[in-house]
């Protein structure tokens, strides 16, 4: 990476996307996208954790842009449930093939072992058979001496020299064994926490440096914060279902009082107030009605009489003239 590409990438770092008051970028991306990686915003990739080291992963297949990254940062998101759930699943599976290798390097080793061992118990058991074989023939070469043979033990006690070279011939072969198939593969064992390879006897010196290389740390700061994450998610979840809860029990508690006897009884009254109240209007219009026809009734009356009156009055004058 030249220097101008490495200040380039300090100001992204920096001010993100607009760090030019727009973003002059080719593909202009959102940190939201399904394409970008959210273990990279929250710095806990593994692809970028593990790189340069035996467990190097190769370029993650999601997009990790730093400027994005500051983005997020910068940003009042970076504290939402989604973006740290979908980073959890991502350590969640990257440590789960973690574990299955590590039980995997396991198995190997100790089948190894177990290969090994049985070439071991063969080679012993050679050697084994050889003394016994010598402890036989010197046996019979003293039966033979205390009976006066002399040629039967001298020829026995030449055969026994012979075992002896045979038994020396064995033990060399078990002491010189390769280190690789048996003296070192017996004293390893599998790192718990980066499934590398350590040999149980190893010296403080090899075992700090492997404890404080990059790939045993890397390990550390993932398993941490996917512990971290579990923790965050597991709490807005609790607090979900809490909210959830008293959501429930607020609504619950509003249809209850809805249904109370105080509620009944007080509906009740209200109603038998409606029918009083109407009772009293139908009673009051109905009045009101009987009262206009009886008004209509007397005026009809009165203008009756007043026709009559001068029908009366103008007969009168007539029967004068």
């Amino acid at each position: 990476m030249s220097a101008q590409e490495q200040m380039r990438r300090m100001l992204d770092e920096l001010m993100g996307t607009r760090r030019n008051g727009e973003d002059t970028r080719p593909e202009k991306l959102h940190y939201t996208s399904s394409r970008v990686c959210k273990s990279f915003l929250l710095n806990c990739c593994p692809h970028e954790i593990l790189a340069a080291t035996r467990g190097d992963m190769g370029q993650c297949k999601k997009v990790h842009d730093v400027a994005l990254r500051a983005d997020f940062e910068n940003s009042s998101r970076k504290y939402e449930y989604t973006f740290q759930k979908e980073a959890l699943q991502q350590l969640k599976n990257f440590v789960a093939e973690s574990e299955r290798r590590t039980q995997f390097a396991k198995v190997r080793l100790a089948e190894t072992q177990e290969i090994l061992s049985a070439e071991e118990s063969t080679r012993l058991q050679k050697i084994q058979q050889i003394e016994e074989k010598i402890t036989e023939v010197m046996t019979e070469a003293e039966q033979l001496g205390a009976s006066g043979d002399v040629d039967g033990f001298l020829k026995l006690m030449e055969k026994v020299e012979e075992l002896k070279k045979d038994k020396k011939t064995a033990e060399d072969e078990y002491k010189n064994s390769t280190p690789a198939s048996i003296s070192q593969q017996q004293k390893l064992r599998v790192c718990e926490v980066c499934t590398s390879y350590l040999g149980v006897h190893d010296n403080d010196r090899r075992l700090a440096d492997h404890f404080n290389g990059k790939l045993h740390l890397g390990f550390i700061t993932i398993r941490e914060k996917l512990k971290e994450l579990e923790e965050l998610v597991e709490d807005h979840h609790i607090k979900a279902i809490v909210s959830n809860e008293f959501d429930r029990e607020n609504t619950s508690g509003k249809r209850s009082n809805s249904h109370s006897p105080q509620h009944s009884k007080h509906h009740k009254h209200h109603r038998s107030d409606e029918r009083r109240h109407r009772h009293k209007s139908s009673k009051r219009e109905s009045h009101s009605s009987h009262h206009r026809h009886r008004h209509t009734h007397h005026s009809k009356d009165r203008k009756q009489d007043s026709v009559e009156k001068c029908s009366k009055s103008s007969d009168a004058e007539a029967s004068r003239a």
